[in-house]
């Protein structure tokens, strides 16, 4: 598949989705959610990728939305919406627990292999929203946040008001939602939103964390416990346990659990099946 504003490639079982339009610090464009999806369902689908990487081209990995389409906004122009995916179901007409994974990122939470956000410098708004959503986020050194909104006049869109309290606490998130101030990545650390890496030989350092998880832990195993831990946001612990309980009893058949006790036992690098 051709891309117009994504570049997609895939090493170690890592596939790597890099947002490509660095003349605008990748600023968000319905062409790039839409290939953005598109490509997340690309690696989803490929078994020989297990983890999968998101960052951007050149020296930001995304500005937020286009400055061209929010000034046509304001002047009264129709707000741009990309098509919406066939391989992402629409959220309309779904029951319960479903509805909350059928949002415009939120999908990525039942995508069953990993999301690394590799935020390689500036990101604001809907391009900090998109990392919000994906599992692991790493920040290199010196690059900085915004949520941006609020700074323009606008609202905290695009699940950030779910996602962020969620993972900073409601006091951060909310110094962050109403200042909209330019945050450091260290400063962003210590809130444990991201990981720090040092910004010589990011893109380097994020690759071989994911090569890690792609090669040494079970595919099928990240799969079921992304599933459990974002499931366990709308369950009570009675119904997380329970479900564990049968996962666990469902993983004692599986391949991969047979090959996590042989590999260990005989001291060699797992080959896992992700079965």
């Amino acid at each position: 598949m051709e891309y117009k504003e994504l570049l997609y490639g895939t090493r170690e079982h890592v596939a790597t989705l890099t947002l490509n339009r660095p003349a605008s610090l990748n600023a968000w464009t319905p062409t790039m959610d839409g290939e953005v999806r598109a490509a997340l369902q690309r690696a989803a689908a490929d078994d020989d990728v297990h983890v999968i990487v998101i960052t951007g081209a050149g020296r930001g990995f995304c500005a937020g939305a286009d400055m061209k389409l929010i000034q046509g906004i304001s002047q009264g122009a129709t707000p741009q919406r990309s098509p919406e995916p066939s391989s992402v179901p629409a959220a309309d007409g779904a029951d319960g627990i479903e509805a909350n994974f059928r949002q415009r990122f939120s999908f990525m939470l039942r995508i069953p292999k990993p999301i690394i956000a590799a935020i390689n410098g500036p990101v604001a708004g809907i391009g900090l929203c998109l990392t919000l959503f994906c599992d692991i986020r790493y920040m290199a050194e010196g690059a900085k946040l915004t949520t941006a909104f609020a700074r323009r006049g606008l609202i905290a869109e695009h699940g950030i008001s779910w996602m962020l309290p969620r993972l900073i606490g409601t006091m951060h998130a909310l110094d962050l939602l109403y200042s909209a101030r330019p945050v450091e990545a260290s400063e962003a650390a210590q809130m444990g939103l991201v990981k720090l890496l040092p910004a010589e030989g990011f893109a380097d350092a994020v690759q071989r964390a994911a090569a890690d998880l792609a090669n040494l832990s079970s595919p099928r195993s990240m799969g079921v416990i992304k599933r459990q831990v974002y499931e366990g946001l709308f369950q009570d612990l009675a119904q997380a346990w329970q479900a564990a309980d049968e996962a666990m009893h469902a993983s004692f058949q599986s391949e991969d659990f047979k090959e996590g006790v042989a590999h260990f036992v005989e001291k060699r690098a797992p080959r896992f099946s992700g079965r």
